[in-house]
Parts: C-alpha cells; structure tokens; sequence
C-alpha cells in the first residue's frame, strides 16, 4: 500500500508560523513520525510540499497510478482552490482532507472546504496528530 502525503502553502513554515493554531512541530518532523507509524503498518508512504497551487494540482495528477491514496492537507487552498478539488475528483484514489487546527473554531472563512466533498473524510483539530488519524483511517479504506 502506498499513500501520498501532499502539504500545501505555509505548511513549510510548521514550528514557526502561528504556534498557537500549529503547534512547535515542523513539517520534517511530523513527516518522520508518520513515517515511523506507517513503517509499523507496512504503508509506504511519499512526501510533497509546495506553496504554488498549480504545482500541487501536478503533483496530486502525478500520484494516478502511483499510489493507492492521498493525504492532504491543501492548507489556505482548501476554502479556495477548485482546481486542486477537480484534481482530487479526476485521479479518483480515496483522499482524506487533514488540517491542524480545527477549523471550525476559527474564522468563518475557513468553515467551508471546496476538498470535503470529493474526499474520503476529513480530520481537523488534532495538531501533527491530525496526520496519523488520517494514515490509520485511509489505510483501513484501502484493505
């Protein structure tokens, strides 16, 4: 089984940007814990990061017959992008969205996801541990 992990915007900037709302954690570091989980369930899993819309949409069409799902957390482009929304619905692998902070606890805007409809499920509120729940959940998706 082998699962995309595909980071959006600012999401290089985890321990850093907003430690209230992201925790201290960086993006190397939860990768390395998550490897560690799927290493414990025999998932292989791959790691992309990118700021730029465009280049993520390209990474998630990449991803068609490479892997079995996506976990993604698209970021700021989640309540605004419906060119990485087509993305996801035109590869057609089980995708779970993930954030950080709950979003539903934040600003309006961030309330509203153009991903959620064309994903698996979607975990939000749990910091870097957000990411695991979203291996565990799509893994067993997959079986």
């Amino acid at each position: 089984m082998k699962i995309l992990v595909v980071n959006g915007p600012n999401l290089n900037m985890l321990g850093v940007r907003e430690p209230a709302h992201y925790g201290t954690q960086t993006l190397p570091e939860i990768e390395a814990a998550l490897r560690a989980q799927a290493d414990e369930m025999g998932v292989e899993l791959g790691f992309v990061q990118s700021n730029i819309e465009g280049e993520l949409v390209t990474l998630i069409q990449q991803a068609l017959g490479v892997y079995d799902g996506i976990i993604l957390n698209a970021g700021a482009y989640t309540h605004t992008s419906i060119a990485i929304r087509d993305a996801v619905a035109a590869v057609k692998l089980p995708t779970v969205e993930v954030h950080l902070s709950n979003v539903f606890g934040r600003e309006e805007f961030r309330h509203h996801s153009h991903l959620s409809a064309v994903c698996v499920g979607c975990i939000c509120g749990f910091g870097a541990d957000s990411y695991k729940l979203a291996l565990i959940g799509l893994a067993d998706k997959l079986k």
